[in-house]
């Protein structure tokens, strides 16, 4: 094995007398490629400041081989005192590197280079600080979260970069898919300390959860020696009293074991709150079209999502994701066409922007509304402290400020707000943001067993896979199309990536096809979404049952002394059956709608 470009030993570092690292290592040879994984707050990026020389462990040894080159990317790229984000780049290459590689990258990226870094957005400002990181073709290169931000168009240029390059790579990131394709090894950083596989992050998860099985079986079997001791110590024989001094002193040393034993920490406990079923049809959109200055945003786009849809949303950032999603859910007004939304329908909304949390705010006070210890979940009072838990906060950071948390703290502080809200519709804006794995596996349980109706936001390949069934996706001129299935599925329907949009709106041509004109828009064509056929099958089940529970109802009420015994009870039954009788009406008209779409278009295809 040849020597390590970059080696970390025994590293260890305390903040506020709590230690963060106890005895971590890491260690990178030249090409190797390791993923480092670890729950939020465990010290990943602190590893990684402390391999970039910005942080100086208590204890440990930081080795760089010399004249090896390495780039660090923050979270939070530092721009210093660069006028231009050209001037900034250009600070990244090597004393003998000419400055078409900065350019070629900053066009790749698409940024000019002639942007104020202090008025860059959050994706912006990423993408000009992966161009630095790069454009000195480094030898080591340490990636903290590289794909947020990021679009799917960019994140998987970026794969494809790494990918062609010989660079050492150590990569934090929550994205599964980026880390399954990049990464060879796997460092996991665990209550301080850090353990190695020699294998990708694909094989990590299984590992992790044997190890945490192995290590709950000791304790059990510590825990069981201790009483086994203990009994000794009250009821055994008396022995010679040099020995039972020795056998005391072991008891001891069990006890200080198993009290300074850091268990593994728990899963978030996250649950949304119910509310009433809404309607079968939750939106309808007819031909809806919204412009700004003159460009298109969404154009001629129709849908329908019926209760319990999970509608994917995806697209290169600035295609108008959210707008979409203000359209379809009555936010927005349209410039044409019309949005109908269905009955009884209560929203939830978790807004992207972190930021929008005001940083001196408590954790506590963000949750409350800043009225009383406690919160209305579900309608039910809730003490702050017990939900705070269920979001895997600890009781004494109720007084902390947002702005001391961590990018994923402020996501589950986000998550903790949205949840709360009884409802039967979850909008979700980049839910899975700076959250890490195991807060994503929990999230995503919430998500599938959810008996509403779910649009999300987001451009976690693996996360999309997982949990939607259908995925809209913008094609040109403001032209938006629905492909059933995941992510992977539609891109096996288009034949190819997603296309980022650059600046002034225009859509960048495939890559690899310099020159090349884009094929001309084929002619609408209607037909039948993945939504609609679903419709067609289900409805003849949910029709037979509704016109059941409109024959029990109407037979209740047919009773002539119902009226006299309990009043109450026929006022109840009597709205009942009003709602069954117009849940029934929906869904007979809805499925005569879609019958009768499927005979035309039969007859359009002549089958």
């Amino acid at each position: 094995m040849s020597a390590p470009l970059l080696q970390l030993k025994d590293i260890a570092l305390t903040f506020g007398g709590t230690p963060l690292l106890e005895g971590a290592d890491l260690s990178v040879a030249t090409g190797e490629r390791v993923c480092l994984v670890g729950r939020n707050g465990s010290g990943k990026s602190t590893l990684l400041k402390i391999a970039a020389g910005t942080v100086e462990p208590d204890r440990g040894t930081v080795f760089v081989q010399p004249g090896a080159v390495l780039r660090y990317l923050a979270q939070e790229p530092d721009f210093g005192d660069a006028a231009t984000v050209l001037d900034y780049v250009e600070r990244g290459l090597r004393p003998d590197s000419g400055t078409h590689r900065a350019y070629q990258l900053l066009a790749d990226l698409d940024l000019s280079g002639a942007e104020d870094p202090s008025q860059l957005s959050g994706g912006e400002a990423r993408r000009a600080g992966i161009a630095r990181a790069l454009v000195g073709d480094p030898d080591i290169l340490l990636l903290d979260e590289p794909t947020n931000h990021l679009d799917l168009s960019t994140i998987e240029w970026l794969e494809r970069e790494l990918d062609s390059r010989r660079t050492a790579l150590v990569i934090i990131s929550h994205d599964r898919r980026f880390l399954a394709n990049l990464s060879r090894s796997t460092v996991w950083l665990d209550r301080g300390r850090t353990r190695r596989i020699e294998r990708g992050f694909a094989d990590f998860e299984a590992w992790r959860d044997t190890v945490l099985a192995e290590e709950e079986r000791e304790q059990h079997k510590l825990d069981r020696k201790i009483v086994a001791e203990e009994h000794w110590l009250r009821y055994g024989v008396t022995a010679r009293r040099k020995r039972n001094v020795r056998r005391l002193e072991a008891l001891q040393t069990l006890r200080e074991q198993r009290r300074t034993h850091r268990g593994a920490i728990g899963s978030a406990a996250i649950s949304a709150s119910d509310a009433a079923p809404s309607g079968a049809l939750v939106i309808e959109a007819r031909d809806i079209g919204k412009s700004y200055d003159g460009r298109a945003i969404v154009d001629g786009f129709s849908m329908r999502v019926l209760r319990g849809d999970r509608i994917g949303i995806v697209g290169p950032n600035g295609a108008g994701k959210t707008t979409l999603v203000s359209l379809l859910t009555g936010a927005l007004a349209p410039d044409t066409g019309s949005v109908r939304l269905g009955a009884n329908l209560e929203m939830a909304m978790l807004d992207q922007h972190r930021d929008s949390l005001a940083p001196d705010t408590t954790v506590a006070d963000a949750l409350t509304g800043g009225h009383g210890d406690t919160v209305m979940v579900g309608g039910q009072p809730k003490h702050v402290i017990g939900y705070m838990k269920d979001f895997l906060f600890a009781a004494e950071q109720a007084r902390t400020p947002l702005s001391k948390l961590s990018g994923g703290e402020r996501g589950r502080v986000m998550l903790a707000q949205a949840l709360a809200k009884p409802s039967n519709l979850l909008v979700l804006d980049e839910p899975t943001n700076d959250l890490d794995m195991e807060t994503l596996d929990v999230l995503e349980a919430m998500i599938g067993d959810y008996p509403g109706t779910v649009l999300l936001i987001s451009h976690d390949r693996d996360f999309l896979d997982r949990l939607v069934s259908s995925v809209v996706v913008p094609e040109s001129d403001g032209r938006w199309m629905e492909y059933a299935g995941g992510y992977t599925d539609m891109l096996a329907q288009r034949g190819g990536d997603l296309v980022r949009a650059p600046r002034g709106g225009r859509t960048a041509k495939p890559a690899g096809e310099p020159g090349r004109a884009p094929p001309p828009s084929p002619p609408k064509k209607r037909r039948m979404t993945f939504n609609d056929k679903h419709a067609l099958e289900t409805l003849p089940k949910t029709i037979a049952t509704l016109e059941a529970q409109v024959q029990a109802l109407q037979k209740q009420i047919d009773d002539p002394a119902f009226f006299a015994r309990d009043r109450a009870g026929f006022e109840t039954v009597s709205r009942e059956l009003g709602e069954a009788q117009a849940q029934l009406s929906e869904a007979e008209d809805r499925w005569l709608e879609l019958e009768i779409l499927r005979e035309e278009l039969s007859a359009e295809d002549g089958t």
